[in-house]
């Protein structure tokens, strides 16, 4: 609640329901490690504010929590557009007329064209620039997956392809090619980590993750005791050694849209036929399939795309820090565990949209009015008053490797079939 709500106004509460999905993935991910590694006992809730804790941010209402992204009313509903890099503002002349004049804060000027026009023939234009924006739904939108009820997957928002018999895995048995970056992907393999699973994060050592600049505390926390590889993908020798560790690892983490990969000349479905790895995890904004597989998000878009807001008199607020981010790092890991506990071999696609509207239910087609802190900063529970706590981070487990620093060993082990 601490991360939600108007700058100036009292913190607000999540959507009807959120609370209890949250607790249900966090019981997911304690029940699957414990079935093939260490439980993995962490607080599922105190993960979302992790970030905010260690940068410092606070709430601002239709201003996400770390500045970069606003909800903005359009002529004919509300949508969240994200300016979280260089380009997305050297795209705005493109995208919204040349009246647009890219300045050192476009905001106002943003506004005033999102307000002129339509929400969905802006997403349209967005998307085809690759621009993070997306409209919010006004009904119940689909989350996406289509897993058998019951099966491995069940409850948790994630469209499962298999391919193939494989037996269940002790968590201590997998190597993991993590080579997502930002928030969900790292947080994803840190989970994986505490199961006991062996994590080597792969980066272009030209443009490495650039979580690498934020709050070291941070990156330390979903970092520490993984090994570093960096790799020159423009080189044909660097392609080669990334393939080569796809396909010795037990489980691959990405996060990229599946064009970005195969431009690298990975395609994780011929990755798959050929028997390794045992999963892949693929992180999107919208999912693999179809024309929304190349748009862009990043946690705050990408919750808003889902649903997932919290409402007040004045309209759509963001709920919590890029919420999307850290929800579908949970989800992901809980699902990878899962399907290794499950045997078989898998493609998940998690996306942080079907992700979002699977936590925030219907609150986004009742608009339920969000529940507010009491004026002495206590919200009323069945237990009695509870204070609104602020934000809190876990003590990192150690030090983040330094980028590269175990590229050639990590090689040389491969190469030689010792992992």
């Amino acid at each position: 609640m601490t991360l939600t709500g108007r700058a100036c106004g009292p913190p607000l509460g999540p959507p009807p329901g959120f609370v209890e999905r949250v607790g249900a993935v966090g019981a997911t991910l304690v029940t699957d490690s414990s079935r093939v590694g260490t439980p993995v006992e962490i607080d599922a809730l105190g993960l979302l504010g992790e970030r905010a804790a260690c940068s410092g941010l606070s709430r601002g209402g239709d201003r996400s929590c770390g500045g970069a992204t606003r909800l903005l009313p359009a002529a004919d509903g509300w949508m969240a557009v994200s300016l979280a890099r260089p380009s997305d503002i050297e795209l705005l002349p493109a995208w919204l007329g040349s009246h647009i004049t890219p300045v050192e804060d476009p905001w106002d000027a943003v506004a005033r064209a999102v307000a002129r026009r339509g929400a969905d023939d802006l997403a349209a234009g967005a998307a085809l620039l690759g621009i993070p924006a997306a409209v919010l739904p006004t009904g119940i939108p689909d989350a996406g997956y289509d897993h058998a009820e019951g099966g491995p997957f069940d409850n948790l928002p994630v469209r499962a392809i298999a391919y193939g018999a494989a037996p269940p895995a002790a968590a201590t048995d997998l190597l993991v090619a993590d080579l997502s970056s930002l928030w969900a992907g790292p947080l994803c393999a840190h989970l994986l980590g505490l199961a006991g699973a062996r994590i080597v994060k792969i980066e272009s050592n030209a443009r490495p993750d650039g979580a690498r600049l934020g709050p070291a505390g941070f990156f330390d926390l979903l970092h520490a005791g993984h090994e570093s590889v960096a790799l020159d993908f423009t080189t044909a020798g660097g392609r080669d050694a990334l393939l080569l560790l796809l396909e010795a690892a037990d489980v691959v983490i990405e996060a990229s849209r599946p064009r970005a990969l195969r431009q690298l000349g990975i395609d994780a479905e011929a990755v798959l036929r050929d028997g390794r790895p045992r999963l892949w995890l693929s992180i999107t904004g919208y999912g693999r399939a179809g024309s929304a597989a190349q748009r862009v998000a990043f946690g705050d878009d990408g919750a808003v795309a889902g649903g997932l807001v919290v409402w007040d008199g004045d309209g759509p607020c963001f709920c919590a820090d890029a919420v999307a981010d850290p929800l579908t790092g949970l989800v992901a890991a809980a699902a990878v565990l899962a399907g290794i506990a499950a045997g078989e071999r898998w493609l998940l696609d998690v996306s942080l949209r079907g992700v979002a509207a699977h936590f925030a239910g219907d609150a986004v087609a009742s608009r339920p009015p969000a529940s507010t802190a009491r004026p002495d900063g206590t919200v009323l529970t069945d237990q009695g008053p509870v204070p609104v706590a602020p934000p809190l981070a876990r003590t990192p487990r150690g030090k983040a490797s330094p980028l590269g620093a175990h590229t050639e060993a990590v090689l040389e082990e491969v190469r030689r079939g010792r992992r």
